[in-house]
């Protein structure tokens, strides 16, 4: 009698046994992972701020009286340049700042003086008195133009400059600015459409 029941208890022992072993790989099972709906943020890399290439002005490959010559607007001032003999001023080296007249604007002259274009170019007195009131001697550009301000000509004498771009004078002249910074290897050239009559 004891040895059947101590065989029940090994039974019963050996059942447990192995029923504890089946726990345990059942618990060993790969678990698979809960799915989320978190979002994984990845962190920002800072972009490189874009600098922007410089880009050197053209470099000027004319002189003023070279340039003057090229423009078919300004051939009256070309002509009268010569004329006076000022045209190797404008040729050499230097830093020279030419307010010209356009041949529109030469045109008004020769009405309110009732010459003709040949008469106006004989008169060589008129045009060295004349031609040096449209020349500043140094390089004023647009942005450094000082407005309201009495401006010294290569003649003598002075002009002032309007932050609306229109020169005057103690002459009662007035002449706009209507092309700027025409850049030229002994100076810089800027388009009126008036000329300066001096006293």
């Amino acid at each position: 009698m004891l040895k059947k029941n101590l065989l029940s208890i090994a039974v019963v022992a050996a059942a447990l046994s192995l029923a504890a072993c089946n726990d345990k790989e059942a618990v060993t099972e790969p678990v698979e992972p809960e799915a989320t709906t978190d979002v994984v943020v990845e962190p920002e890399v800072a972009a490189e701020p874009m600098v922007e290439a410089e880009v050197a002005p053209e470099a000027a490959t004319q002189s003023i009286a070279e340039m003057a010559a090229a423009n078919p607007d300004l051939s009256i001032l070309t002509a009268a340049l010569k004329a006076a003999g000022l045209d190797g001023m404008m040729m050499d080296a230097g830093t020279y700042t030419v307010f010209a007249p356009t041949d529109a604007a030469f045109a008004d002259v020769l009405t309110k003086l009732d010459v003709t274009k040949e008469e106006l170019l004989a008169n060589t007195d008129l045009l060295k008195s004349v031609l040096p009131y449209h020349v500043v001697p140094m390089v004023v550009n647009a942005a450094d133009i000082p407005y309201d301000t009495a401006i010294e000509t290569v003649n003598g004498q002075t002009i002032m400059i309007g932050s609306d771009n229109v020169i005057t004078d103690a002459s009662g002249n007035k002449a706009t600015i209507t092309a700027t910074d025409m850049m030229a290897t002994n100076g810089v050239v800027h388009v009126i459409d008036t000329v300066l009559m001096p006293k």
